[in-house]
């Protein structure tokens, strides 16, 4: 249970209520560099991250909760206290403040940012990554990191032109991923693209426009080396001059009569294929155990 010797938090005009309540604005998440984790999931992946490299500092800053969440995800909260962490509860009409949900699930945590420099995802020899360039929906940039996650990808790149990892839609659908792997935000497609290459990384743009197609790929063997995928904004794919810079274009096939794919499966598509071929006889992770 939370610590007896913390307030209860009763009012949005509190300091510490207003100060969570404007990580809603992009600017001050950057400014203070925190964001806000909601539902149990992202709350138990955040203690459990621990703390950040170098600064030796917990991800997480503090966690907030209703007196009912709280006593439903008692385990969560026993490993924050156990980690020394701050556990505050709260009334429902101030969680429903914090958050960003029209329903929320009554717990909240406050953390630090834990984006990675592109540099160290380059030298830990990534075999697979996905580089999102232009996305601009949070719930797709949360999805594909998601997957990415569950396919088992090294890292995941945000350009600089795509949406803010920490927008709080974006870290809801991550539902607790962001947590999981590197993630490396606000670098140029043009240097993502051009290091990973650099880096011994095939770099595959994904777009319906391609000559190839992933069936292709998959039989002639071609996914199982070291590669990154690159995913485009959702109305208009990835432009011309972002495809001229990758090794291929690569679409995915459309056997049936629908017009295209989503943003979000198309990646679960394109991801998997990379991971399973890297992981069959012949690929870069057949050694792995």
């Amino acid at each position: 249970m939370p610590s007896t010797d913390t307030p209860l938090l009763t009012s949005l005009r509190s300091p510490r209520v207003i100060a969570a309540r404007r990580l809603a604005k992009r600017s001050q998440r950057g400014k203070e560099r925190r964001f806000l984790a909601e539902g149990p999931q992202a709350v138990r992946e955040a203690v459990a991250y621990g703390r950040l490299p170098g600064s030796g500092e917990h991800v997480v800053v503090e966690v907030y909760a209703t007196v009912e969440a709280a006593e439903r995800h008692a385990g969560i909260v026993e490993s924050a206290l156990a980690e020394g962490l701050p556990v505050l509860t709260a009334t429902d009409e101030v969680i429903a403040g914090i958050c960003d949900t029209v329903t929320p699930q009554g717990i909240v945590a406050l953390c630090r940012f834990i984006d990675t420099p592109f540099a160290e995802v380059l030298a830990a020899r990534p075999k697979l990554v996905a580089v999102l360039a232009h996305v601009r929906d949070p719930g797709n940039a949360g999805t594909v990191l998601r997957t990415a996650d569950a396919a088992g990808a090294d890292a995941v790149v945000l350009t600089d032109a795509s949406v803010d990892l920490y927008n709080p839609k974006a870290v809801r659908a991550s539902v607790g991923s962001l947590f999981h792997l590197p993630v490396a935000v606000g670098v140029p497609v043009e240097e993502a693209i051009g290091r990973l290459r650099e880096a011994g990384v095939r770099v595959l743009a994904a777009d319906g426009a391609g000559e190839r197609d992933l069936d292709q790929e998959l039989d002639e063997g071609t996914l199982g080396a070291p590669g990154a995928w690159v995913f485009g904004n959702e109305a208009w794919g990835l432009p011309e001059e972002t495809r001229a810079l990758t090794d291929e274009v690569v679409r995915v096939p459309i056997h049936g009569q629908a017009e295209s794919l989503n943003l979000a499966t198309a990646a679960a598509v394109c991801l998997y294929a990379s991971a399973r071929a890297q992981r069959s006889p012949g690929g870069c992770r057949a050694a792995v155990r």
